[in-house]
């Protein structure tokens, strides 16, 4: 199966630091992908390798052509407008008549639970709505490639299980058709569980195990593919 992205012995490098060290792997459609590893691995400069926000020093990123890709950060940007607003001026600026971006961008907020909010300050919403509604400007775009930085990282225990459902119900939609890719760096394992179908784990900008998630946490497994990645799964490194 053709990838959505692929990278081939692809480096990052800053000055003398080097954040990512000759990765090389593919990402098939439909996969759920988990990025995780200590702070400081590599997972949102390989993210924004991904998207195509960083060229890689060396080695090549090859992407579908066809392909389109979002991604979410960890703390999303909201324009000074209204919600409704947020999601409207992309589309506009994309070249969709007004009108049309209304009722699309309406609809957006409708997915995540946020069309009573559509003409709130975007600024003057929670963490865990602003992150509802950065879904709500990816989803509009149906993007085949959805990438995610820790999207519930900052969040309270409530706005976590709604943006997990988010991701779930993103990466699910459309079943006729093949499912959104998605890649999310996370540290919390017990979402990796629950929503990835594989796992990479860096270690200092290398790839050092990339398997199903049912391998990843299966210790024997882990064992034989990286002793840094069995002591991340067990609580032993951070």
């Amino acid at each position: 199966m053709t990838s959505v992205v692929a990278l081939h012995s692809a480096s990052v490098q800053y000055g003398a630091h080097v954040a990512l060290q000759a990765v090389t792997f593919g990402i098939v459609p439909g996969e759920r992908l988990a990025l995780v590893g200590s702070n400081g691995s590599g997972k949102s400069t390989l993210l924004r390798l991904l998207h195509g926000l960083l060229p890689p020093t060396t080695g090549q990123r090859q992407v579908d052509p066809a392909a389109r890709l979002a991604m979410l950060f960890q703390r999303p940007w909201m324009l000074r407008t209204s919600a409704l607003g947020n999601i409207a001026l992309g589309l506009w600026i994309g070249g969709m008549p007004w009108g049309a971006a209304r009722v699309r961008a309406l609809q957006g907020l409708e997915q995540v639970g946020l069309a009573d909010m559509a003409s709130r300050s975007a600024r003057s919403l929670s963490g865990g709505q602003q992150q509802r509604l950065a879904f709500a400007r990816a989803w509009v775009r149906e993007p085949d490639l959805l990438l995610l930085d820790e999207p519930t990282a900052n969040l309270d225990p409530h706005a976590k299980r709604e943006v997990e459902s988010l991701m779930a119900s993103f990466a699910q939609r459309e079943a006729a058709r093949t499912p959104t890719t998605m890649v999310f760096a996370s540290h919390n394992l017990g979402q990796v569980k629950r929503l990835a179908t594989r796992v990479i784990y860096l270690e200092q900008g290398r790839l050092a195990a990339d398997l199903p998630v049912a391998e990843f946490f299966n210790m024997q497994v882990l064992r034989m593919h990286s002793a840094a990645a069995q002591a991340f799964v067990k609580g032993e490194t951070v």
